[in-house]
């Protein structure tokens, strides 16, 4: 797989450059997005974690694929600034998912807990109403 980038615009308002590229990947399907990210921040000296990749065409009967991606100045402005689903696409948006899931599920525990403790105060209280 080699990149070829077409343009380059620095984007000054968004903290961002703006990158247009052709990828030759012969005797292979197109690369998945992840595998591109590596090589564009390799190539354009930035962090992974800022590379953006907006879409990938790939061309019918040839193989070679034209893409945009945006390289931000951190994964911050990223975050900021890009849509949701694709920051889903470029795999970005997982790590502050996992962090929310392990405290929502630690909030469950401890509020299972706390219904498990009311509970057996309650039967207590019945048996003892019960005896008398």
């Amino acid at each position: 797989m080699e990149i070829e980038i077409t343009s380059q615009r620095n984007n000054p308002f968004f903290n961002r450059t703006e990158v247009r590229f052709i990828i030759h990947h012969e005797n292979e399907g197109t690369p998945n997005r992840d595998l591109i990210r590596s090589e564009l921040a390799e190539k354009l000296n930035a962090k992974k974690e800022a590379v953006i990749i907006q879409e990938i065409q790939p061309s019918f009967g040839i193989h070679q694929s034209r893409g945009y991606a945006k390289i931000y100045t951190s994964r911050d402005k990223a975050e900021k600034l890009e849509y949701e689903y694709i920051l889903k696409r470029n795999k970005i948006e997982e790590k502050k998912k996992e962090g929310k899931k392990e405290a929502e599920e630690s909030k469950e525990e401890t509020t299972s807990e706390e219904t498990k403790e009311e509970k057996t105060e309650e039967t207590k209280t019945e048996e003892e109403e019960n005896k008398e």
